[in-house]
């Protein structure tokens, strides 16, 4: 049985993305974003906290997004969870990250006022429903639906 891993985070990068390449020559981007959330301490005062998130994008979204992906940089991604996990020296390591399958640009840095892409999708299936919105519309209804008696 398949569960489900969906995730979404708003919040500005940390650092710069790295870009590396695999053997086959894709792209992969990785950056770090934090999260800032309040809360109500014991007391009922309210306190900021961050959380810290990897991220990382693959191919051509990742080679489009590099420019752009700068350190203070306001970013909303969606994806899954990756549980990356090894051993070393005897002892067992586990870190948690994302993998990005949309990345949307949200806010301008500090740094930079150039023009960027709003949305940047992995999947094909934005690309597919864009491409259903934009076939023609059969603007007439054929005439034998049947629409069942409508007295009440």
């Amino acid at each position: 049985m398949n569960g489900t891993n969906i995730v979404a985070v708003v919040g500005r990068l940390t650092r710069d993305a790295e870009m590396k390449y695999t053997g086959a020559g894709m792209a992969i981007a990785s950056c770090a974003v934090a999260v800032n959330t309040s809360r109500k301490d014991a007391q009922g005062n309210w306190t900021d906290e961050a959380n810290f998130f990897d991220v990382t994008i693959f191919g051509k979204t990742a080679e489009n997004l590099k420019p752009y992906l700068v350190k203070g940089k306001q970013i909303a991604v969606t994806g899954h969870l990756k549980q990356d996990r090894w051993e070393k020296d005897g002892q067992k390591f586990s870190k948690v990250s994302i993998v990005a399958d949309t990345v949307e640009l949200l806010g301008g840095d500090r740094h930079s006022t150039e023009a960027a892409p709003q949305a940047m999708q992995q999947s094909n299936y934005a690309q597919q429903y864009q491409q259903q919105q934009q076939a023609p519309v059969q603007q007439e209804f054929p005439e034998d639906i049947p629409f069942g008696d409508t007295s009440f």
